[in-house]
């Protein structure tokens, strides 16, 4: 019988190939996205970091208190005030700037092509085996090939928790529309409505909910990101935390790990609190006492 000869792809050499052709070719494109990226994490961490400590924390405690309850803002105050005095503020703040930067892009271009897959069957049959890619792959798998386009720091950091806190923003946003009562839609359809007005008047309102539960989601994914931020090169809680696993640093990696924590609680509480805010769930929760 004959012997089979081993496969060989060179999948790798391939990709790294593309990567370097890619960068000669549209490094203007990188270094636009660079500047960008750096300029509105040094602008969000500015605005975080410069103020004295305290006067943060009472700003996160009514941001808190507006969008859950009293309650969420004594937990924040107490949180923050904690993350303070185990010195990890200014690495808290870093971190939540480069979450800021990650959640706000991931959420741009999720929403629309959330919209354009729930409109279109096509995109959307190319759109989730590409999701569901980005959320397979390890995500040290594409850190590497990041960094190499775009060195050590902060930036590549903030592309890899783009792209894997991005999926769930455009499966949430899908679904919220493709929810939206079929009847009410023909029904605005009826009275006159273009297509504009259905989805910005009937569609995104009503669909609001979900949507708001994927940017939740979004963030909650950003902030596990934040070691892996640390070793691509970013300062943060990241940094403290790969440092304290390279030093065996309890302490530190404690302090750290707090941090993270109470980060991720209060973001999450006040996504969620918005959410619950909107007209739709406020009519479902009166709905639900009613009844």
């Amino acid at each position: 019988m004959g012997t089979f000869a081993n496969p060989d792809v060179p999948l790798g050499d391939w990709i790294s190939d593309f990567i370097d052709w890619f960068t000669d070719v549209f490094g203007w494109l990188l270094d636009f996205i660079g500047t960008v990226l750096d300029g509105l994490h040094d602008a969000f961490h500015w605005v975080l970091d410069t103020p004295v400590y305290y006067v943060m924390i009472i700003v996160f405690a009514l941001i808190a208190w507006a969008a859950v309850s009293w309650k969420g803002a004594v937990f924040t105050a107490l949180g923050f005030y904690l993350v303070r005095a185990v010195d990890e503020w200014p690495q808290a703040m870093e971190t939540l700037s480069q979450v800021l930067v990650a959640v706000l892009f991931a959420v741009v271009l999720a929403v629309p092509l959330g919209i354009w897959a729930a409109k279109s069957e096509t995109v959307s049959k190319i759109v989730k085996p590409v999701l569901d890619f980005m959320q397979a792959m390890p995500a040290l798998a594409y850190l590497v090939p990041i960094i190499v386009i775009f060195g050590i720091g902060v930036t590549p950091g903030m592309i890899a928790t783009l792209i894997f806190c991005m999926p769930p923003g455009v499966r949430f946003t899908e679904l919220g529309i493709r929810q939206v009562d079929k009847e009410t839609v023909e029904a605005g359809r009826a009275f006159g409505a273009t297509g504009t007005h259905i989805l910005f008047r009937i569609q995104l309102p009503l669909a609001l909910p979900t949507i708001m539960a994927g940017i939740n989601q979004i963030i909650m994914l950003a902030l596990s990101m934040v070691v892996l931020a640390g070793m691509a090169g970013a300062p943060g809680l990241g940094a403290d935390i790969t440092s304290a696993i390279s030093s065996i640093n309890v302490p530190l990696g404690v302090n750290a790990g707090v941090a993270v924590v109470i980060l991720a609680v209060f973001l999450d509480r006040v996504t969620a609190g918005l959410g619950n805010k909107t007209p739709l769930a406020k009519a479902r929760a009166q709905q639900a006492q009613d009844a």
